[in-house]
């Protein structure tokens, strides 16, 4: 018999998954008044690149990377980012901004005509590189965190997802190729019930 993993679920009193690591990030503010996440958007993210572990990636969200400890550090340690949750290759959760806030994750960015998505975006890093397979727990967390977004925001859908590159071509490339889509989707909609149908029309 096949278990069902563990659904997640978002505090709507505060934009918080209930039972995960929260770790904080001073990299964030409100989002712009009667805005609501609309759009997910997945980050492939290593530091130093292409190696995995050794917690630097949530010392860079909290603003406590130390330029010395690697010359790429030196390069990045003054920038001011984040993203609501990050997902590293053993596929725990980690969540670091409310959902109900702004993370610094997209930069310069458009989708569908409309800039400046952090205003109504959720950033979701994974930790990995463009060339390297993603880890399966990575995308059964990843799952299991859209899901739970979906039910805590009508706004969203399991078809308002995107990579980085999409909302920042020629200017990103993250998750890149190694990053499975048609994998991900199949996980997503499996954890998402299906949007009901349209009532019949009485005219």
């Amino acid at each position: 018999m096949t278990t069902r993993p563990t659904a997640l679920r978002i505090d709507p009193a505060d934009g918080w998954l209930v039972g995960v690591s929260r770790v904080p990030s001073p990299n964030c503010d409100p989002r712009p008044a009667g805005a609501a996440p609309e759009l997910i958007v997945v980050h492939g993210i290593s530091l130093p690149p292409g190696r995995f572990g050794g917690g630097w990636i949530e010392r860079l969200f909290t603003n406590a990377l130390p330029p010395d400890a690697h010359p790429y550090f030196a390069e990045i340690a003054g920038l001011r980012v984040s993203a609501h949750v990050c997902i590293p290759r053993d596929g725990s959760v980690t969540q670091y901004v409310s959902f109900a806030d702004r993370a610094w994750h997209a930069g310069k960015s458009v989708w569908c005509g409309r800039e400046a998505c952090n205003d109504f975006s959720v950033g979701i890093e994974l930790e990995g590189t463009d060339e390297l397979p993603y880890e399966p727990a990575q995308y059964a967390a990843l799952a299991g965190v859209v899901a739970a977004l979906c039910a805590a925001y009508p706004s969203l859908s399991p078809q308002r997802i995107v990579g980085h590159s999409d909302i920042a071509p020629g200017r990103k490339t993250d998750p890149g190729p190694a990053f499975d889509w048609p994998l991900a989707r199949r996980l997503i909609a499996a954890r998402c019930p299906p949007e009901p149908p349209l009532a019949p029309s009485l005219t």
